[in-house]
């Protein structure tokens, strides 16, 4: 009895009540919608719900194990992940065009979701394990352990986890204290790249014209956020779609399952990727504001526990997952919105999908571990 006692007060200890607090509201805004979007509580409501039991259960294990266990998988994690997405290269199922799923024979897994974790993981690991000798040489490493997983996953094609995987990795690298003359020449690179197919858009996307380093549906969705009137049809119908489901929300919406663009099926993929527009059209800006508050409160008490984490690994992983919630937001509400490209990135605790909550629980159960874990007093 005492035994259980202690393990039940373990597990009451490990949790963030203020993190838990937010992303139980979010859980429950989440079902909320998710039951406009499907129209009732038919299986996918239902797989919902069993994907946040999921979701919370790893959550709750991984917050129980101490940073200074976790850091020790970082090497092994990131191994294995690599190798998976090496077995995905050669020996990949390829499905709508893409090859991103690895059979195993009893499930069939997306090795590139978990490189969202093994990535900043692993270059944690690094840069505490170089703590106190860093070098320009440094650097240099860091960049590689991103580059693999990154080309790997662009190669699939999955553009949209190669970002998040790369955003999550320098993250890690910037706050290591990556020196800003090295990451001015990318910015002013990038500048550059986006004022030029601004600038010369028409000619750029004309059909014949090749891209080379990027997919032709890749080049379309860029030229289609340009000007997605070019093709309302067809590769506009997503922008076009999602952006009339938000004006029409007004300030005060709609009202909860009463959104047309919704219930007569305008919104594309409207219980996973575009499901802020679903929300956006029911609840109105008021709505909008609010969640955005529920995502902003999220990303402060991430950075509230990276700064207030006591190791140097703790800090700089801390700091890169809060990122990558950030990312996550950012991207699917920019392309909502119509100003950022589709790129297949879901919105945190509301879009539909096994492995992305699992991410994001996996990711908010390091956090809690790293805010409640105190080093022994030497």
């Amino acid at each position: 009895m005492k035994y259980i006692f202690n393990f039940l007060r373990r597990m009451v200890h490990a949790i963030d009540w203020p993190l838990m607090l937010i992303l139980m509201v979010l859980a429950l805004v989440g079902l909320l919608v998710m039951h406009s979007a499907v129209g009732g509580t038919d299986w996918r409501f239902a797989d919902q719900s069993r994907n946040f039991i999921v979701a919370f259960l790893a959550m709750w294990i991984v917050a129980m194990t101490p940073p200074h266990i976790i850091s020790k998988l970082a090497v092994p994690f990131y191994v294995v992940g690599v190798l998976l997405l090496l077995g995905v290269f050669f020996f990949g199922d390829t499905s709508k065009g893409a090859t991103r799923w690895l059979n195993l024979g009893f499930t069939r897994i997306q090795p590139s979701e978990m490189m969202k974790i093994a990535a900043p993981l692993m270059l944690a690991w690094y840069f505490s394990f170089r703590e106190g000798t860093m070098r320009f040489f440094d650097f240099f490493v860091s960049a590689v352990l991103l580059a693999i997983p990154f080309l790997l996953i662009v190669k699939q094609p999955d553009l949209g986890t190669a970002l998040l995987v790369f955003g999550a990795g320098f993250c890690v690298i910037y706050f290591a204290g990556l020196p800003f003359k090295l990451l001015l020449p990318v910015v002013i690179v990038g500048v550059i790249g986006i004022g030029s197919i601004i600038a010369f858009q028409e000619d750029l996307c004309d059909d014949d014209f090749d891209w080379v380093v990027l997919h032709d549906y890749q080049k379309h969705r860029i030229c289609t956020l340009l000007d997605p009137s070019t093709d309302p049809l067809g590769k506009g119908f997503h922008t076009i779609q999602s952006t009339i489901a938000v004006g029409s929300g007004g300030v005060y919406g709609k009202g909860y399952m009463n959104g047309t663009q919704t219930h007569l099926d305008f919104i594309p993929e409207r219980t996973t990727d575009f499901i802020f527009a679903v929300f956006s059209e029911e609840f109105g800006l008021y709505g909008g504001v609010m969640l955005l508050l529920l995502y902003s409160l999220l990303l402060a008490r991430g950075l509230t526990i990276a700064v207030r984490a006591p190791t140097h690994f703790s800090r700089l992983l801390a700091g890169a997952l809060t990122m990558v919630l950030f990312i996550y937001v950012f991207v699917n509400i920019g392309m909502v919105t119509g100003i950022l490209p589709v790129v297949g990135v879901p919105l945190p605790l509301l879009s539909y999908g096994g492995t992305a909550l699992l991410t994001i629980g996996i990711a908010c159960g390091i956090l809690m571990s790293i805010s409640k874990y105190r080093p022994p007093q030497q």
